[in-house]
C-alpha cells in the first residue's frame, strides 16, 4: 500500500512529545515491511535547515478565505529512509513553537489546505492517508467532501488515530475532531484499554457518543517502542551497558545515577519519575505518600518540567529531604536514559494514561513500573498478583495515595528478595513492545478503511 502519515510533528524535525516519536518509528517500520510510506509536517523552525538543503522542491498556491498563500514543499529523509514532506510557510511555520500559539487554528487549517494542493498535484498519491491528532483532523473532512470534485482524491482511505483525547487545541476544534471521527474509515487510538475508557464520559471529553456509534470502525492499537533507540546494550548515555544475561552489569549505572545527583549509598529503592510535571500524571500522590517512601529509605529522583506549583513543591521538598529527594526541572535526554537504566523503581500513577511511554522504556532496562490500572498502563503492565510468573509491574485501582502506598509496598517487599526481583526484572526486559506487532495491526487497519471504501486491496 501507499501511505501517507500526516503528523504536525516528527522526530528529528521537531518533538513536543510521544507524537514525534509515533511519527518516526511507525512510517519507519511500514517500509521496512514492504509499503511505500511519506510523512508530511509542517516545516517548523527547528526543520528549516532541512529544508533548505532539500534538492526536491515544489511550490503551490494554497486557496484561502481572503488572499491565497503560497507553500513550498521540500522533500528530506527522515527516519530509516522514509520520505519526509516539510511544509513551509514562514507566516505560519517560522514560529519558535510547535503548538501554543494564539492562531494555531489557522496555522494547522493552512497546513491541511497544503496537504490537499499537494494530493491534487504531485504525482505521488497514497491509498491511506493516516491522520493524527486535532492538527490533522480537517483532513478527514476534506478529503472525503472535495473527492466528487477530484477524482485524484476519490479512492484515498483515511484512518484518524486520537493520541489524547485530553489535549484537543482551541475549543472550536471539537467541531474538527467530531468532523474526523465521523468522516474517517476506520478511527484508532493508542490502546485497547483507552479506546474502551474514552466511550464513558468520563473519559470521553463529550465526544464518547460519537466514538459508539463508530462501532467497529473503532479501535485501539498499542503503540509500540523504538527498540533500537531504547536499548541498554547499545545505548550511548549509560555508564555500563546490560541485558538480560547480564542484569548484574545494571548495578553500575544504579551506583553511578546516586553519585550524579549526589544521593548517599542506602539499601532502600532508587524510585524515579519521567514526565511532565502536570495533575494528569499523578504527581500528587507521589508528594502525599513521600512519609512512606522516605519510611522505607526510598530515594526519588524526578526528571522533567511543567505547572509551577509542582516544580516548587518538589524544589521545596529537594531543600527538606536533601537525603531522600532530587528534581532535574529540565528535559534531558541523556539524563532520562540514564535515569531508566539506574533507577529500581518508574512511577505512574496517573489519572489517565491513553498509552504511555515511559513504562515500556523502564521495562525494556530492567526498572519495574508501578502505575495506575487506566489506559496503556493497564495492558503493559503485568501484576504479580494476576500473573505470578510473568509479572512485570504493580498497578493499583483507585486513584488515590492510598492505592498507591499499597503498591509501592508490594513492590518494596519483592525488592527485599532478591530473587523474587530478578525474576521480575527478566520478565520485564524479555517483553516485546516494539512496533513489529503494532505495525502489523495497523497494516489491518489501512486495509479496513480501503474496503471501507469500496476497495480490495492486495493481500
Amino acid at each position: 500500500m501507499k501511505i501517507l502519515f500526516a503528523s504536525a510533528e516528527l522526530d528529528p524535525f521537531s518533538k513536543v512529545g510521544g507524537l514525534a516519536d509515533v511519527a518516526a518509528a511507525l512510517p519507519q517500520r511500514l517500509l521496512e515491511i514492504g509499503h511505500d510510506v511519506r510523512v508530511v509536517t509542517p516545516c517548523h523552525r527547528t526543520a528549516m535547515a532541512a529544508h533548505a538543503a532539500s534538492a526536491f522542491h515544489r511550490s503551490y498556491t494554497v486557496p484561502l478565505p481572503g488572499p491565497d498563500w503560497d507553500v513550498d514543499i521540500a522533500t528530506v529523509a527522515g527516519a530509516g529512509g522514509v520520505p519526509v514532506d516539510l511544509v513551509a510557510n514562514a507566516r505560519y511555520f517560522d514560529r519558535p513553537a510547535v503548538y501554543g500559539e494564539n492562531d494555531d487554528l489557522l496555522r494547522y487549517q493552512f497546513f491541511c489546505r497544503a496537504v490537499i494542493e499537494m494530493l491534487k498535484q504531485d504525482e505521488w498519491i497514497p491509498d491511506v492517508i493516516h491522520l493524527n491528532d486535532w492538527h490533522t483532523a480537517p483532513l478527514a473532512f476534506a478529503l472525503r467532501n472535495l473527492a466528487w470534485g477530484n477524482p485524484r482524491l476519490r479512492g484515498v482511505a483515511s484512518v484518524f488515530t486520537i493520541h489524547n483525547l485530553r489535549y484537543r487545541g482551541p475549543d472550536e476544534l471539537n467541531d474538527f475532531l467530531a468532523q474526523a471521527i465521523y468522516y474517517s474509515d476506520i478511527v484508532t487510538t493508542v490502546s485497547p484499554t483507552y479506546a474502551r475508557e474514552i466511550l464513558s464520559p468520563e473519559y470521553g471529553e463529550g465526544l464518547e457518543a460519537l466514538l459508539n456509534l463508530r462501532g467497529e470502525a473503532f479501535r485501539g492499537i498499542l503503540n509500540g517502542l523504538n527498540a533500537d533507540l531504547f536499548n541498554p546494550r547499545t545505548d550511548r548515555y549509560i555508564v555500563r551497558q546490560f541485558d538480560q544475561g547480564s542484569i548484574a552489569d545494571r548495578s553500575a549505572n544504579r551506583t553511578a545515577l546516586r553519585a550524579q545527583f549526589g544521593l548517599p549509598d542506602d539499601d532502600g529503592p532508587i524510585v524515579a519519575m519521567v514526565t511532565r510535571l502536570t495533575e494528569q500524571k499523578g504527581i500528587d500522590l507521589v508528594l502525599g505518600a513521600l512519609p512512606e517512601l522516605i519510611a522505607a529509605q526510598a530515594q526519588l529522583i524526578v526528571l522533567g518540567d511543567g505547572d509551577r506549583w509542582l516544580r516548587d513543591e518538589l524544589g521545596r521538598l529537594e531543600g527538606e529531604y536533601q537525603s531522600h529527594v532530587r528534581l532535574a526541572a529540565r528535559f534531558d535526554e541523556g539524563l532520562a536514559q540514564r535515569i531508566y537504566a539506574g533507577a529500581d523503581m518508574f512511577l505512574m500513577p496517573s489519572r489517565y494514561e491513553p498509552c504511555g511511554l515511559g513504562q515500556l522504556i523502564a521495562m525494556r532496562y530492567g526498572t519495574i513500573p508501578i502505575g495506575r490500572r487506566t489506559g496503556g498502563l493497564a495492558d503493559t503492565i503485568l501484576d504479580p498478583q494476576e500473573h505470578p510468573e510473568t509479572g512485570t509491574g504493580f498497578l493499583f485501582d483507585e486513584f488515590s495515595t492510598v492505592g498507591f502506598v499499597a503498591a509501592f509496598e508490594r513492590a518494596l517487599m519483592a525488592f527485599r528478595d532478591p530473587e523474587t526481583w530478578e525474576r521480575l526484572q527478566h520478565n520485564a526486559m524479555s517483553r516485546d513492545y516494539s512496533w513489529r506487532a503494532s505495525a502489523n495491526h495497523y497494516v489491518d487497519a489501512y486495509v479496513a478503511a480501503l474496503r471501507a471504501r469500496g476497495i480490495v486491496p492486495l493481500e
